[in-house]
């Protein structure tokens, strides 16, 4: 079950749609010209529905197979970020400050073209539903596809999505059973002291020492609190406040994120933080606030389904890494896996520069590798009856 010779056919036209999309990258849910050309290209290949304003510009786009079966939902991310680009590609972004850093735009392309075979070929039973998702980098839209009813409403039993991986061998796919990408939280911390001259300090209430305080004491959080055989990362990672060598500054503001794999580590983490907050405030004689959010849930892939998707994959590329450990990455389709049973894959894109880079491009070569693994996923979990491809 090599990478469809169909497929690979029309490889060029995918090359085509996937460098559109690059030198037209979209930010969060605003993706409505993406959408746009997503869907015309869908209306080309004859689909039997295209949904369109899901989530604001997502679209779910149903192929229907041969005779009666379950539903099987495929999804891509549309969305940009908010990166310049420097790649010096000729395709590269015409919006200045926006781009397509982590490949969402070949993610894109590989399901269209699984589209584009399955439209035509429709060997399987039952249905495929596409998802196209905006806001994957930030605003949850896996989440709020998922709130406003996709898997009901559609019918979806089984959900499946790829992502571009660089520096693992090119075509090469990676799965686990069960957890493999992180929960992902953040943390915004406001100090408030009272400032004045820096020549005077003993007027002031200065936030800086409680800072310095906060962000030692959350350095204890993992080493002390936290069982160490917990995969658990903190990393504060802004810290602003000072506006001149002899201002004791007013206020400061520390932000962080927050990566782990279970519930109850997260609640251990919220609690920490919180009786540090208030602990060292006290102890500096300034206020503190803690804002504490709670983002995207682990990714954690249903064992059999991720067992499946890899023997697809393996006939599909002849490479699978299989449980070769989780990473601390997050992902928002750990929403539509919360909601369904189903499976997020990587694919190698081989030796380029790392997703949210200026300097990354998704590698075209893999398209249609990644296209053939999603269209042989259908085909294989629903297969025609006998009887029918006997009658054809």
């Amino acid at each position: 079950m090599p990478i469809l010779n169909r497929i690979a056919g029309f490889g060029p036209e995918m090359e085509a749609w996937r460098k559109h999309l690059h030198a037209h990258p979209e930010l969060g849910f605003e993706c409505h010209e993406t959408a746009a050309f997503i869907a015309a290209r869908l209306a080309d290949f004859g689909v039997d529905e295209i949904h369109t304003g899901i989530a604001k510009t997502g679209i779910v786009a149903l192929i229907e197979g041969r005779g009666p079966g379950a539903t099987i939902g495929l999804r891509a991310d549309m969305d940009a970020l908010p990166i310049l680009e420097r790649t010096g590609a000729e395709h590269a972004s015409t919006r200045a400050g926006k781009m397509h850093a982590c490949g969402h735009d070949g993610h894109s392309t590989m399901l269209l073209g699984a589209a584009k075979y399955l439209s035509e070929t429709r060997n399987f039973a039952g249905r495929v539903a596409l998802i196209f998702q905006p806001a994957e980098e930030d605003g949850g839209g896996g989440s709020k596809m998922v709130e406003e009813g996709i898997m009901d409403r559609f019918d979806i039993a089984e959900v499946y999505a790829l992502h571009n991986a660089p520096g693992m061998p090119e075509g090469t796919f990676r799965t686990e059973p069960g957890p493999i990408m992180a929960g992902v939280d953040t943390m915004h911390i406001h100090v408030r002291g009272v400032g004045g001259h820096a020549a005077t300090p003993q007027l002031t209430r200065d936030p800086i020492p409680a800072v310095i305080g906060i962000v030692s004491a959350i350095q204890t959080i993992g080493t002390r609190n936290a069982d160490p055989l917990s995969d658990l990362v903190i990393s504060v990672t802004q810290i602003h406040t000072g506006s001149a060598e002899n201002v004791v500054p007013d206020t400061a503001y520390i932000n962080g994120t927050i990566r782990s794999f279970d519930p109850a580590v997260q609640d251990l983490v919220e609690r920490r933080l919180t009786e540090i907050v208030a602990g060292q405030a006290a102890s500096y004689g300034v206020e503190a606030e803690l804002i504490y959010e709670r983002w995207y849930p682990a990714t954690v892939n249903h064992a059999d389904k991720a067992a499946f998707a890899a023997e697809v994959a393996r006939g599909v590329s002849g490479q699978v890494l299989w449980e070769v450990g989780k990473e601390m990455g997050a992902e928002d389709f750990s929403f539509m896996l919360n909601a369904r049973p189903g499976a997020f894959l990587f694919i190698g894109q081989g030796d380029t520069a790392p997703v949210h880079h200026a300097e990354y491009d998704f590698n075209d070569r893999i398209a249609p590798i990644g296209a053939s693994f999603f269209a042989r996923l259908i085909e294989t979990a629903l297969p025609v009856p006998a009887l029918e491809l006997q009658e054809d």
